[in-house]
C-alpha cells in the first residue's frame, strides 16, 4: 500500500475510472495488517511471530455474477481488476440488485482506551502468556496439559467504490486463551477461558484470577459426579446466554442464508413469534468498545443497531447490500470479510439478548429439579439444531443450588428453546471472547451478551440413567 494517503487515493481513483465504465458495481479494497502470535504447549513454544501484511482484493458485479481478485503486489493491481471484471461477466446472467447506500468519504479509527499493543515489545506479551502458562501448571499434580494463546492485530482498511465511496478505516484487536486439562486415571476434564478486547493491552495483564480459575474447574470436575442425562428446567448464565444467541440464532438472522433458503426465508419470516414478549434480541456494530464494533463494513454501509426480535417477535434480520437488495429490505452494515483473501458475507458483529426484569435469585424460584450452567466448554450448531457444553454446572433442587456436576452439555432446537423462556433476568454481561466462524473465514472478531435465563424442557445429556 503506498505510503501517503494521496497517493493511495489517487491510484485508486484512476482505477475506478478506467475500469468501472466496464460492470455496474467495481469496489477496491487494501488492506495493512500488522500482528503478533504466541503460542505456549506446556513448556514448548509452538508459535512465537510477528508479522505484516499488505495486499488488496477487487470484486466486480456484472448482472449479478460477482467476480473476486486478490493480489499482495501493486504491480499485479490492473491484472487483477482485469481478472475480477472478466469473471463478473461470464458469470453474470440476470440483474444486479443491489440495496442503494450513500456514498461516503471518511477516515476513523475504532479508538483505544489505554496502550496500544504494538508498543509493547515481543518479550513483554511472551513473558505475559509465561506467567499465565506457570499459573496453570502450578494449580495441580494432576495438570497434564496446559496451551496459552496470545493475538493482537491492527488492521488499516481503504476501500473505494465505483459509486464514490472513499473509507479509510482502522481498528486494532487483541485475544488471549487457556486451557488446561487434567487427569486422574481415565477420567480427563478440561477448564477453558477466553478473552478478547479492542480498548487497550491492559485488559489482558490482570487475568490471573481467571486463569487460575481455568485450571482449578479441571482438578475439581474431575470427583464430580456425571449429570444424569434428561430434561429439565435450566438457569443458564449470561456467557451462556450471549453463546446461544450468537451460535443458536444469530446465524439464522444473517439473510444470505435465508435468501438461498426458501424453506429457511419461510421459518424466519417476519411477524413470527419466536419467544415470550419481555424478548429482545440485537445486533450492531454501532455500539461502542466490543470486538465486533466499527464504523463501516466492508462495502461501505454505516454501522447499525439492528433490532432482530422485538417482544418476541422477528422484526429484522441482518443483510449485506446484496441480500438487502434482493429481499427488498434495507442494509444493515454486516458485510464482513475476514482479510483481503476473502469476499465480504453477512456476518454478525455484536449480538446480544437485552436484560429483562427478573431478579436472578427468582430465576431459581419453584424449579424442584433442574439444572444451573455456567460458562461455555464447546458447542456446535447445524442449523436450526444446537449442542453447548457448560464449563460449570449445579444441580437445582427446590429452588435451590445443590451439589455440582460435571459433563453437561445442552441441546435442541433454537426455535423451540426461544418459546420455551420462562422468565429474562435483570443482570448482564458482555463476553469479548468470540472468534466466529463462516465460510471459511474463521476467527472474526464479535461480542455477546445477554442476561441469566430461565428455560423449560431443555435436553441435557450426561450420565445415563
Amino acid at each position: 500500500m503506498p505510503t501517503a494517503l494521496a497517493d493511495t487515493k489517487n491510484l485508486l481513483a484512476d482505477a475506478i475510472a478506467k475500469y468501472s465504465h466496464k460492470v455496474d458495481y467495481l469496489l477496491i479494497r487494501l488492506e495493512e495488517s500488522q500482528g503478533t502470535d504466541i503460542m505456549l504447549r506446556g513448556n514448548k513454544i509452538e508459535t512465537l511471530s510477528e508479522g505484516i501484511s499488505i495486499g488488496g482484493q477487487v470484486r466486480a458485479c456484472y448482472k449479478g455474477g460477482w467476480g473476486l481478485s486478490s493480489f499482495n503486489q501493486l504491480s499485479q493491481f490492473n491484472s487483477r481488476i482485469e481478472e475480477a471484471i472478466a469473471a463478473a461477466r461470464i458469470v453474470g446472467n440476470d440483474e444486479t440488485l443491489l440495496a442503494d447506500i450513500e456514498p461516503v468519504q471518511a477516515t476513523c479509527f475504532v479508538p483505544l482506551m489505554g496502550t496500544d499493543p504494538r508498543h509493547v515489545p515481543l518479550a513483554q506479551k511472551k513473558e505475559l502468556c509465561d506467567r499465565y502458562g506457570e499459573i496453570l501448571k502450578s494449580a495441580s499434580d494432576r495438570i497434564t496439559t496446559t496451551s496459552v494463546r496470545y493475538g493482537d492485530i491492527c488492521q488499516r482498511v481503504i476501500i473505494t467504490s465505483s459509486e464514490g465511496t472513499l473509507i479509510d478505516q482502522s481498528w486494532v484487536d487483541m485475544e488471549m486463551r487457556f486451557a488446561a486439562t487434567a487427569r486422574d486415571g481415565d477420567t480427563v476434564q478440561t477448564g477453558r477461558e477466553t478473552t478478547g478486547s479492542r480498548k487497550a493491552y491492559e485488559d489482558l495483564v490482570n487475568l490471573d484470577a481467571q486463569v487460575q480459575s481455568a485450571a482449578q474447574r479441571a482438578v475439581a470436575a474431575l470427583s464430580l459426579p456425571s449429570v444424569k442425562g434428561n430434561t429439565y428446567t435450566v438457569v443458564i448464565d449470561p456467557i451462556l446466554a450471549g453463546l446461544f444467541v450468537h451460535e443458536a440464532f444469530g446465524h439464522l438472522s444473517e439473510a444470505d442464508m435465508a435468501y438461498e433458503n426458501p424453506d429457511l426465508l419461510e421459518v424466519m419470516s417476519m411477524g413470527r413469534r419466536f419467544g415470550p414478549k419481555e424478548l429482545q434480541i440485537f445486533d450492531g456494530a454501532a455500539p461502542q468498545g466490543h470486538r465486533g464494533s466499527y464504523f463501516y463494513d466492508d462495502e461501505g454501509t454505516p454501522a447499525t443497531t439492528t433490532q432482530l426480535i422485538q417482544d418476541g417477535v422477528l422484526v429484522g434480520r441482518l443483510h449485506s447490500r446484496e441480500t438487502a437488495g434482493k429481499l427488498g429490505e434495507t442494509p444493515t452494515g454486516n458485510a464482513r470479510c475476514l482479510s483481503y483473501h476473502y469476499a465480504p458475507i453477512v456476518r454478525m458483529t455484536n449480538t446480544w439478548i437485552e436484560r429483562g426484569r427478573t431478579p436472578v435469585a427468582d430465576l431459581f424460584t419453584d424449579i424442584k429439579d433442574g439444572v444451573y450452567a455456567r460458562n461455555w466448554l464447546g458447542g456446535m450448531t447445524n442449523g436450526e439444531m444446537f449442542t453447548f457444553s457448560a464449563g460449570e454446572a449445579w444441580i437445582i433442587r427446590n429452588g435451590k443450588l445443590a451439589e455440582p456436576v460435571r459433563d453437561v452439555t445442552l441441546s435442541g432446537n433454537v426455535f423451540q428453546t426461544l418459546a420455551d423462556i420462562e422468565a429474562i433476568g435483570d443482570d448482564f454481561y458482555w463476553d469479548e471472547s468470540g472468534g466466529c466462524g463462516k465460510g471459511g473465514q474463521n476467527g472474526l472478531p464479535v461480542g455477546c451478551g445477554g442476561p441469566s435465563l430461565r428455560i423449560r424442557n431443555v435436553v441435557v445429556g450426561g450420565e445415563a440413567y
